[in-house]
């Protein structure tokens, strides 16, 4: 068995967590719209007949304010050494910009192979596209480049292809059925959270984080808290919603993709908490998941 593992790297919102979903083709990460999504490390796990490829969702890197952003960027940089390769995306139609360089000239400090994945293709034509690999192929040494669209699953299968090549490892690290190694307190928590992205305005998903407090397995249904922090009460009204409408949405929502994760049917309990400046202090950051790597 060939196997290794693979680190996704880039900004926020180029679609790393989409491209992650479709190389499994399952829901390992959450995803939207919405910036800075991805906050803790994912692993996603690709099984074939001879082949095990452990994918590895960084939170997108980006000029940090404050503790929690300086965590997530030093999170993300901590990833990139002792792969066997590293996937660095670009949304195709905004090309190479201030910050990619930024993360390149990080990446330059390692002596892993890098791959440019160009995301997005299906927003551009292809006359663009082979202007835009032109441009790029010289920015840096990238052993390969690849264009893919995440959402469509376009050329995911070339792309797989070419990670094959750089795999060092011949250890099965993780059961072939096994696509994932995050928890289901874990997965819970963050469909939570994507579902609250889904529904509130941009100002609003930054300032909150969701965490699974209790999961109570039994025969028939599976019990489920998860409290949803806010960092201000304002915040916990518009979560509310009027007449707790919005709360209920974000909960139908999350139940039924939870139920289509663990097969089974979910009581699932939200609550809303205010704690002032919780991406500030360390005791939060600790107890929420998000660990400074050393």
């Amino acid at each position: 068995m060939k196997s290794g593992f693979v680190s996704i790297i880039g900004r926020p919102n180029v679609g790393k967590s989409t491209l992650v979903n479709a190389i499994i083709n399952k829901k390992v990460a959450i995803t939207s719209d919405k910036s800075g999504t991805t906050r803790n490390i994912i692993q996603g796990i690709y099984n074939e007949d001879g082949y095990q490829i452990v994918f590895v969702d960084t939170p997108g890197i980006h000029k940090p304010l404050g503790k929690f952003g300086k965590i997530l960027n030093k999170q993300a940089l901590a990833l990139t050494k002792d792969v066997d390769l590293i996937l660095f995306v670009v949304d195709v139609a905004s090309g190479i910009g201030k910050g990619d360089k930024f993360i390149l000239e990080s990446l330059a400090k390692n002596k892993v192979p890098v791959a440019l994945v160009l995301n997005k293709i299906d927003e551009i034509k292809e006359s663009e596209l082979l202007e835009i690999i032109a441009q790029n192929k010289d920015i840096y040494h990238f052993v390969e480049i690849v264009p893919v669209s995440a959402l469509k699953k376009d050329n995911i299968e070339r792309l797989i292809a070419v990670i094959k090549k750089y795999l060092n490892d011949e250890v099965q690290y993780f059961p072939t059925d096994m696509y994932t190694s995050s928890t289901i307190k874990f997965m819970a928590s963050e469909i939570v959270r994507e579902k609250l992205l889904d529904v509130t305005e941009d100002e609003v998903p930054h300032s909150i984080t969701c965490y699974t407090t209790s999961y109570e397995e039994k025969k028939d249904i599976d019990n489920i808290c998860v409290d949803i922090i806010v960092d201000r009460d304002s915040l916990k009204k518009i979560v509310i919603g009027k007449n707790g409408a919005r709360l209920k949405q974000v909960g139908i929502l999350a139940r039924r993709d939870i139920e289509e994760l663990v097969n089974k049917r979910i009581y699932l309990e939200l609550y809303v908490k205010t704690i002032k400046n919780w991406k500030e202090k360390e005791r939060y950051l600790v107890e929420l998941g998000f660990i400074d790597q050393e």
